[in-house]
């Protein structure tokens, strides 16, 4: 829970009191390396915040063809937001690469949180906002960005998961051939 703690610090200055309050509202979860926290058709009952462990957050399309989203790792937040938001059946699926812990908040605990904590509504809006923009930049990218572009940029977000995940899914992140990866890995 010192993560989460540091975390929330980060944005909005909280005392212990609160935090030992702030805690109640979360569980943990401990994940295998293959587990999904989240298939498509499932109840999204939680957003995770990841206290270790790599995991992968994707959809995939009528044609079988998966497409990731994100990679969240130590310190990250994900969810299949928008089915989390309007309590609708995922659409997307989360799977832990790499074996990892994370702390499970439901919608409710969070509006609770929010409603009694303003700090804590604060830090939530400061994390979506970022979550929007980075979303945004990422989509750009796609859209206009050379897969060079692409690959420098996840090389910054991502420094760590060059040696972790499979360049396979590293690939297919960027929009790219393995072949290309292979390329611009060099």
């Amino acid at each position: 829970m010192e993560k989460l703690r540091t975390h929330i610090r980060h944005i909005s200055p909280i005392n212990d009191e609160e935090f030992e309050e702030i805690k109640t509202h979360f569980t943990v979860k401990k994940v295998r390396k293959g587990q999904y926290l989240l298939s498509e058709g499932d109840e999204v009952k939680h957003e995770y915040f990841v206290l270790s462990g790599i995991y992968k957050v994707f959809y995939i399309d009528g044609q079988e063809k998966e497409y990731i989203l994100q990679f969240a790792q130590e310190n990250w937040w994900m969810s299949d937001y928008p089915s989390f938001f309007k309590q609708k059946d995922a659409t997307m699926y989360i799977e832990c690469l790499v074996e990892g812990e994370v702390l499970c908040l439901t919608l409710q605990n969070r509006e609770k949180l929010s409603t009694t904590f303003h700090k804590m509504e604060h830090f939530f809006r400061v994390k979506l906002t970022n979550g929007y923009v980075a979303l945004q930049l990422r989509i750009k990218l796609l859209l206009s960005g050379t897969p060079q572009q692409r690959y420098e940029e996840f090389a910054r977000l991502y420094p760590n998961l060059m040696q972790q995940i499979p360049k396979k899914l590293i690939a297919e992140f960027l929009g790219v051939s393995r072949e290309t990866l292979s390329r611009l890995y060099q």
